[in-house]
């Protein structure tokens, strides 16, 4: 239970840490220019969506086990909350 206490924090901190590994990948990438910089000012912003669209597909591949644990530990807090619901219904018709 404690590997999953963190599970959408540690998803969330590995995916922005991939996010910024594809980032110095692009950026490497442009300024050795094996890939083209941009049109005029928009080298940050080409760069930052070209990071975006590398990124998805591998944290996708990659980050499949962090997925699940977070997966899992919304599923608990809904159902927790869902739980928590009917029995506060549930005191409401008793008390009228």
């Amino acid at each position: 239970m404690s590997s999953q206490k963190f599970a959408s924090l540690r998803y969330t901190a590995l995916r922005l840490g991939l996010l910024v590994g594809c980032f110095a990948v692009v950026w490497v990438l442009c300024y050795v220019h094996v890939i083209p910089l941009g049109v005029g000012n928009s080298n940050l912003v080409w760069m930052i969506l070209l990071a975006l669209i590398l990124s998805a597909p591998l944290s996708w591949v990659l980050l499949r086990k962090q997925r699940d644990a977070m997966s899992e530990q919304i599923v608990e807090r809904v159902d927790r909350a869902k739980a928590r619901m009917a029995e506060n219904a549930g005191q409401e018709d008793a008390a009228q």
